[in-house]
């Protein structure tokens, strides 16, 4: 099939390259007409955090972005915001704002339903701004023109900051310039390494292509989906990396195969066939690697695997079908003059030379390389998941300026107020003129439906002794009167925490009112209560995730096991392979903890201090790095497989591969590493962390574990890397994922095939 593929695509040059270019041409031209979606809900089914919001959906409807906050304060020594003057521009600037496009209605502090949207001092105050739309849909223009608007508050000397989703729009991050350093330091490291700046810009045009249709195909997919905007960076941080790596090994086989003197239309075909099909094997994994994901039961880990797993598909496509065409067209020019090919035989360099010393020493560097990776992954046993909030954003953004403001004015569990929902065995009646008040800060959250309702009556027993427990539980600041929706039965309260959202006293808090406070007070009453909010929603999230990771690791494990098995047909090499994987793994998981977690070198990438991990990052990267190990355990073993069948030397053999393959392994991470530390100059600390622990796990499985440990293993267990008992080699297919369909293989041309150990 990938002979097929590839003399095909070989004799139509022109028409596949321009067939990419169209569609290229087309999913941009889809996306600019239909837009690019983004959404940041997180759906959790069979949740309680989920159940309390689908309840206060339908009970306490909202509007689109729900009620966003404008900041708005005055210096010490200023006047107050309740203050005649400043108050009658307060009211000016609302008056203006509620005029702006896709703006709903404005609740100033002075309105009865926004009474609490005043500090105590004064000088600090909010309006609540609903909005028609959501997400991606709230654009730095309509933040602008909401400031704009709020002329008559700057004018009387009032500080004006958005929050939530207007906030969030104006630091949303572009990552063109990171894919552009990203892109400038692969050019340099291809060149230094092909000696042409063509073959080098080969493997680039390659990336961006795939690139630009993967990413508009993911804005696509996010009209009919929930997908992050942590998904696009993901999916253009692996869809960059593969799509120039993919193309680097096809290139470095196409010249290979020119230098032992082969047609130019012959080499391409034999490309696809070789190593296009161990492309497509790696591709495979990686995509296999992310579909365990989907275990988690969580649609947030369905669309952070199908984003990557788009770019890696699309990378795929690229690598069969454009590559040939483009090597035809451009021929002997991607061949230096005097290759390395050509080049006479001598002493061993480079890794030829870190090959022979492994083989001469394996068990001195097999444990030094163990030492290195464990004293990298001890800081992982002390990792926890927790959840990130703006108070996390860079110093200075406008998202962590409100919320500085807002915590310091109205404590710092006004960033993640709770929702404790009720739905009542009989309806209730309230009492008339009771007006049940949002709590401070719950204008910051999205969906939360602060609709003034009328309050149920405090003479109601079930309501009297709930608001006590929840006023009088640890941890809780304050507490809104019970508002009681339309149907007489749903209730609400609005719990203020004493810490921020990603204080872990605040998932304390929320795991002690479901588990002691709410029980208590509601025990033989019938009454069924939720406990909602953003922080109750990502602890939630976090204890779904660490249920369903065993699963997830144990999936992704036995499918890399079992594609590896198929691959190389040993039992031995795919259980060591999956080991070394986990060993470089925990290393990543480690240096992530110590940076992130433990602050050690945050301020060197951008962030203040140390901050929580959240679950789904662990997750998707181990995942992720299963998948892209496959790569270079491919390129390596397919290398050494091939030698131990041509000559039945084991040792030979690890060396012949790893001094064959350790120059190319070695560029292709060193690209992967460049592109992922490109994305530490993103604000986003989850974009970074994903930099790092994707950076430092590629550079280790490429020196550490490719380089040291897997030679070294291989070494020592001499031809019991090859062991395969009888039974298994009668069940298991002949998969050649290293031929090409042309080269002689051991046991053609009349040679008697050599025969693996069995038992």
């Amino acid at each position: 099939m990938f002979t097929t593929v590839g003399r095909w695509c070989a004799r139509r040059p022109r028409r596949v390259i321009a067939a990419w270019l169209l569609l290229a041409a087309a999913a941009l031209s889809a996306v600019a007409t239909f837009g690019r979606v983004t959404s940041e809900a997180v759906s959790i089914p069979g949740s309680d955090s989920q159940a309390a919001r689908d309840i206060a959906d339908r009970a306490f409807p909202a509007s689109a972005s729900g009620k966003q906050p404008v900041l708005l304060h005055t210096p010490a020594g200023a006047a107050p915001l309740t203050a005649s003057d400043t108050a009658a521009a307060v009211r000016g600037a609302a008056a203006a704002i509620a005029a702006v496009p896709h703006v709903v209605a404005v609740t100033t502090p002075y309105d009865p339903a926004g009474a609490t949207a005043m500090s105590s001092d004064g000088h600090t105050a909010y309006l609540s701004v609903e909005l028609d739309v959501s997400g991606r849909d709230v654009t730095p223009s309509m933040t602008d023109a909401v400031l704009a608007a709020a002329a008559p508050a700057t004018a009387a000397g009032i500080e004006v900051t958005p929050g939530g989703s207007l906030a969030a729009a104006v630091d949303r991050g572009n990552t063109g310039r990171s894919e552009a350093i990203g892109l400038g330091t692969a050019l340099v490291i291809l060149t230094l390494s092909l000696g042409s700046l063509l073959a080098a810009g080969l493997p680039l045009l390659a990336g961006v292509i795939g690139l630009g249709i993967a990413l508009p195909v993911l804005g696509l997919v996010g009209h009919l989906m929930d997908v992050p905007e942590a998904g696009e960076t993901i999916a253009a941080m692996i869809g960059l990396g593969v799509g120039i790596d993919y193309t680097l090994f096809g290139l470095t086989r196409f010249r290979e195969l020119r230098a032992a003197g082969a047609g130019i239309e012959e080499a391409a075909v034999r490309t696809t066939a070789g190593s296009g099909k161990s492309v497509a094997f790696a591709g495979s994994a990686v995509v296999a690697a992310l579909a365990g994901l989907a275990l988690g039961g969580l649609p947030l880990l369905y669309a952070l695997a199908l984003a990557p797993a788009i770019a890696v598909v699309t990378a795929l496509g690229v690598n069969l079908t454009l590559l040939p065409a483009a090597l035809v067209l451009l021929g002997g020019r991607l061949t230096p003059k005097g290759s390395a090919a050509s080049a006479p035989a001598g002493r061993p360099r480079g890794w030829g030379r870190v090959a022979a010393l492994v083989a001469a020493r394996p068990w001195p560097l097999l444990l030094a390389g163990l030492a290195l990776l464990g004293a990298l992954a001890v800081p992982a046993a002390h990792l926890h998941l927790g959840q990130l909030d703006a108070g996390s954003k860079a110093s200075g953004s406008m998202s962590r300026t409100s919320y500085d403001r807002m915590a310091a004015a109205f404590g710092p569990g006004s960033n993640g107020v709770l929702q404790v929902v009720d739905v009542l065995p009989s309806p209730a009646q309230p009492t008339p003129g009771n007006t049940a008040q949002p709590a401070a800060g719950s204008t910051a959250q999205p969906g939360a439906g602060n609709t003034a309702v009328p309050a149920a009556g405090p003479t109601d027993p079930r309501l009297a002794a709930v608001t006590t427990a929840l006023r009088g539980a640890e941890g809780v600041a304050s507490v809104s009167p019970p508002a009681l929706a339309t149907d007489g039965r749903t209730v609400r309260w609005q719990v203020t925490p004493t810490t921020s959202p990603s204080d872990p006293a605040t998932t304390a808090l929320v795991h002690r009112l479901r588990a002691d406070v709410l029980p208590r007070a509601t025990a033989g009453t019938g009454q069924q209560l939720h406990v909602g909010g953003t922080p109750a929603a990502q602890a939630d999230l976090n204890a779904r995730i660490a249920q369903r990771m065993p699963v997830v690791v144990g999936f992704v494990l036995t499918v890399a096991g079992l594609l590896l098995l198929l691959a190389f047909r040993s039992p031995v090499v795919a259980v060591k392979a999956a080991v070394m994987n986990l060993v470089s793994v925990a290393a990543a998981y480690g240096v992530l903890t110590a940076v992130f977690q433990h602050g050690t070198g945050a301020r060197l990438i951008g962030l203040d201090g140390a901050v929580p991990i959240p679950g789904y990052v662990p997750l998707l990267m181990f995942a992720v790095l299963f998948g892209l190990s496959m790569d270079y355990e491919v390129f390596l073993l397919s290398a050494v497989r091939e030698g131990y069948l041509r000559e039945r030397d084991n040792r030979r053999a690890v060396v012949a591969g790893l001094s064959s393959t350790g120059r190319i392994i070695s560029s292709a991470a060193l690209i992967m590493v460049a592109v992922f530390l490109s994305y530490l100059l993103s604000d986003d600390p989850v974009v970074k962390m994903f930099g790092i622990g994707l950076a430092s796990a590629v550079a280790l499985d490429a020196t550490v574990v490719r380089g040291l440990l897997v030679p070294a293993t291989m070494v020592l267990l001499g031809d019991g890397n090859w062991w395969l008992p009888r039974w298994l080699d009668r069940l298991l297919p002949h998969v050649d994922i290293e031929g090409d369909g042309h080269t002689p293989r051991p046991g053609e041309s009349g040679e008697p095939a050599p025969v693996l150990q069995t038992r």
